[in-house]
């Protein structure tokens, strides 16, 4: 049952003004607004917890997070029918998001069970050492304070309420704040309702989680302003992230914003590849430009092959793969306006031709291909924007040095993949070169949707993907963002950490 309220450290809490979710069918709910006196009371909560929770130990942080996941799981018929209903996402993906939002809380239990991740050195005193003597020192990574989490629109599950930056932030030690986006607040409070019956289970502070609904620009801007916030965790638009992370960064307290902005992902097809293969690279790019409505951070928005044998005929059965994929609902109305007002500026930059036209209004999204020359690339930096959605754009540039020349003017990505052949080798490497300086992934032969939760996975790269090229928002390194090293000099064995006494 839904309660339409935010969790505030253990307590159900309503507020003066609501707003409604918008289903695809069915009638909406309404939920409280948020707003910074709710703000407020979860973030002194939340200092609160941190004083217990902080110092809790590894055990009982793993026993949390697989408790959640159990929780979440137990809640798993209700999380699909709402997140369904307020999403427009299919059951399966709901249900796979699932999968994966309990598989990294899990991953991240079996992370810190292990411990390594505190990166704990000695340095043995050399009391004899001339001419000065070595003190003892000891280091380790310690939780950071309360971390505040912006739930994402295009991930109701694996990006928000229990996402991986919840879970990254829960696993280091720090209690947690999210503002819950308003495309799916129900699916959001059946996961808070999942988190809270585990820490009333194991008699956890109840201000370690908090949920707060909706809200106005002003409640979020409060929430990273709150002077006891230590970090933020965002998943979003670039203009929206760039607004919180100036805010962030302006603070009397300046503190890190962890914010995954958004990427075209472009595909460099070397000629062996598309010679021998084309017609495959074609349809996979197809399926992974549509996948989802392409509302994936990864959607691979870019093609930048070279003009010649196999070219056209790449972009050919591109367009006739595009043209048998039918209307995907959009997650939100505003999110559909948004891709056809992409599609407008693509298609009405200069030097760009239509390939392939579709009609699509209200909440549905269609295919749009196009395609232009690397000289018009080249002269035209907004094409390297992202339109959120399933639209293509084909680059053609005349020769291996233009087509490095393109890679040299992307912006910061998330992803760059490069199909290849044995006879691509010697252009391939030229162009890792550069590509591994702007992204935070590179793939050879595969497309960037489906981001494997693991301990070598990086989901980030270089501005604008996003605002901390040295972090990651998916695999167990993630829990570094919420972390920091103290060292202890000469400190007596029993007054350190508990997980230094042994070092």
């Amino acid at each position: 049952m839904l309660s339409g309220m935010h969790l505030i450290a253990g307590e159900w809490v309503a507020g003066e003004t609501t707003f409604e979710n918008m289903p695809t069918s069915g009638v909406a709910d309404r939920f409280a607004v948020g707003t910074p006196a709710h703000v407020d009371r979860a973030c002194k909560a939340a200092e609160e917890a941190f004083w217990s929770y902080g110092y809790a130990t590894r055990e009982t942080r793993a026993t949390f997070l697989d408790r959640i996941a159990d929780e979440i799981e137990a809640r798993g018929a209700d999380i699909t029918a709402i997140g369904t209903r307020e999403t427009g996402l299919p059951e399966a993906r709901l249900e796979s998001e699932r999968g994966r939002t309990t598989g990294q809380l899990r991953l991240f239990a079996s992370h810190i069970r292990k411990g390594d991740y505190l990166d704990r050195r000695h340095d043995a005193p050399l009391p004899d050492r001339k001419p000065l003597p070595r003190p003892d020192i000891r280091v380790m990574q310690l939780p950071i304070g309360p971390v505040a989490v912006f739930g994402a629109s295009n991930f109701p599950l694996a990006f928000s309420t229990a996402g991986g930056d919840t879970a990254s932030a829960l696993a280091a030690g720090c209690p947690v704040v999210v503002k819950g986006h308003s495309a799916h607040p129900g699916t959001g409070e059946i996961v808070a309702q999942a988190i809270d019956a585990v820490i009333k289970a194991l008699g956890l502070h109840p201000g370690t989680f908090s949920l707060i609904q909706g809200g106005t620009r002003e409640t979020g801007h409060a929430l990273v302003q709150h002077p006891l916030i230590k970090a933020v965790g965002f998943t979003g638009s670039l203009g929206g992230g760039r607004a919180l992370f100036d805010l962030c960064v302006s603070r009397p307290e300046p503190i890190p914003f962890f914010g995954e902005l958004g990427s075209v992902n472009p595909m460099f097809l070397l000629p062996e590849a598309v010679k021998a293969r084309g017609a495959e690279i074609a349809r996979g790019w197809t399926g992974s430009l549509t996948l989802g409505a392409g509302q994936f951070c990864t959607n691979p928005g870019i093609s930048i092959l070279k003009e010649g044998e196999g070219a056209s005929a790449f972009v050919d059965a591109v367009r006739s793969a595009l043209a048998e994929v039918g209307s995907q609902t959009m997650l939100t109305d505003g999110i559909a306006r948004a891709y056809r007002d992409g599609r407008d500026r693509v298609a009405g930059t200069s030097g760009v031709r239509e390939v392939l036209t579709s009609v699509c209004d209200l909440r549905n999204a269609t295919p749009y291909l196009y395609e232009t020359t690397g000289d018009d690339w080249l002269a035209n930096d907004a094409l390297g924007e992202e339109v959120f959605g399933p639209l293509g754009l084909v680059v053609r540039v005349r020769d291996e040095d233009q087509m490095l020349k393109v890679a040299h003017s992307l912006h910061g990505q998330l992803t760059c993949t490069v199909h290849l052949d044995p006879g691509d080798h010697g252009l391939a490497m030229k162009l890792l070169h550069v590509l591994e300086r702007k992204a935070g992934r590179v793939l050879a032969n595969g497309y960037p949707t489906g981001v494997e939760v693991c301990d070598a996975m990086v989901h980030g790269g270089p501005y604008p993907a996003s605002t901390n090229f040295g972090a990651t928002s998916v695999g167990t390194l993630a829990i570094r963002r919420f972390l920091r090293p103290v060292s202890f000099q000469n400190m007596p064995i029993d007054l350190l950490p508990e997980d230094l006494k042994a070092v």
